[in-house]
């Protein structure tokens, strides 16, 4: 049997005000190819499907679509809900959705109920008789974001933290397994939306940290066959089995050097046989550029990011006028332009309070003012500007 594991979706995000339903769209395309090539018999999608509670309803479609499309081609889905998603509305329907092979784990209540699959050669992949059948089967077990101050007492658990309701919940899932491994080898994939210990996080991930809520240590997931999780937007091996799959799209700039894709694993009887990468051709280069004004716009090193969505850093002593605009003539597709210039922490020293102490007259004062903020003098032209208005000041005061 072969799963897919991919997560962190986000279907209806933006990029920077850019909006990425197609990209979304292309993707999915994508997934549904590798099904096909690879004969996948399960996909796993752990968490965050929805960029936020109430997607929009192009949004809903496209997982509609993306669902009828996945089973089309002959494959299961299981699916957790993620911090993003509304549990409730992303598990309407679950028990009619069952009967078309989507498998929703969004509740509590069915954190200890998985999906029975049987592994015994002469079993179907369809998951028919998997209770009826003592040889190996597999069981797959979706644990959905848990709010610690939400579910801690419906856990049973005393103080609200991430770490004591994930040991909870993988406390039932355990419970469950050894019930089942009395009469059969039962082999264990979950599905789990949590930030773990050792992942590596980036910028486009909202923090679980807050209100008392971390990271949970890796051996919560000891002894399970496979845990795939969601919420890192990285892919990454946590250990031989425990990984991130990452989101399938980037969706920061702290992004751009990942490699975007998910997990292929095989189990058989004995259990998990392999586990490779699988991986998503990105719809657009990222650049991350740093450099003076003038550099970025005249050197041909640049050249390879004049198609891609660029964050670009100026490192000019004084801030050039029209900055953005110039570099979009170059760099159409410029979404971020920070400016970080050199000496500035020489420049800093002198605070602005110092500044207004030696300033003389008034004109002097708002120069002063221009030029700390933007980190460049005032030209001539904008100190006339501010000389006339500051006599329309005066002569209105006059004439009252």
């Amino acid at each position: 049997m072969r799963l897919l594991h991919t997560s962190d979706w986000h279907l209806g995000r933006s990029f920077h005000g850019v909006g990425m339903l197609d990209a979304q769209r292309a993707f999915i395309d994508q997934l549904v190819g590798v099904v096909r090539e690879e004969s996948v018999d399960v996909v796993l999608i752990a968490g965050d499907v929805y960029d936020r509670a109430l997607p929009g309803v192009d949004v809903v479609g496209l997982l509609d679509d993306a669902l009828v499309r996945l089973s089309g081609a002959g494959a299961k889905v299981v699916l957790t809900s993620g911090n993003h998603d509304s549990a409730i509305r992303l598990g309407f329907a679950s028990r009619l959705l069952e009967r078309g092979g989507v498998h929703l784990r969004t509740r509590l209540a069915e954190l200890d109920t998985p999906l029975l699959l049987p592994l015994s050669n002469d079993a179907g992949a369809n998951g028919a008789g998997a209770d009826e059948d003592n040889g190996a089967v597999l069981a797959i077990y979706g644990i959905p974001w848990l709010e610690p101050r939400l579910v801690a007492a419906q856990l049973g658990v005393e103080t609200a933290s991430h770490f004591e309701v994930t040991r909870a919940a993988t406390g039932l899932v355990r419970a469950d397994i050894a019930a089942r491994s009395k009469t059969r080898t039962v082999h264990s994939v979950v599905l789990a939306h949590t930030f773990a210990s050792g992942g590596i996080s980036s910028d486009s991930e909202r923090d679980l940290s807050i209100g008392g809520v971390g990271a949970v240590p890796l051996d919560l997931f000891d002894g399970f066959s496979y845990t795939a999780l969601g919420h890192l937007h990285g892919r990454q091996s946590l250990s031989s089995a425990v990984r991130y799959s990452g989101s399938p799209l980037a969706y920061s700039f702290s992004e751009a050097k990942h490699q975007k894709g998910g997990w292929l694993i095989d189990v058989d009887a004995t259990g998990v046989t392999a586990v490779t990468e699988v991986l998503w051709e990105a719809p657009r280069r990222l650049a991350t550029l740093r450099g003076k004004l003038d550099e970025l716009l005249t050197d041909e090193a640049f050249a390879w990011a004049e198609g891609a969505y660029c964050q670009i850093t100026l490192t000019d002593a004084q801030r050039p006028n029209q900055a953005m605009e110039r570099l979009r003539a170059r760099f159409p597709d410029t979404l971020v332009l920070g400016f970080d210039p050199e000496g500035a922490e020489a420049s800093a020293k002198t605070s602005y309070s110092s500044r207004l102490a030696q300033a003389g007259d008034d004109l002097s004062i708002c120069c002063g003012f221009l030029e700390h903020v933007r980190g460049r003098a005032a030209d001539e032209a904008e100190s006339g500007v501010l000389a006339e208005a500051l006599e329309a000041v005066r002569l209105e005061g006059v004439s009252r």
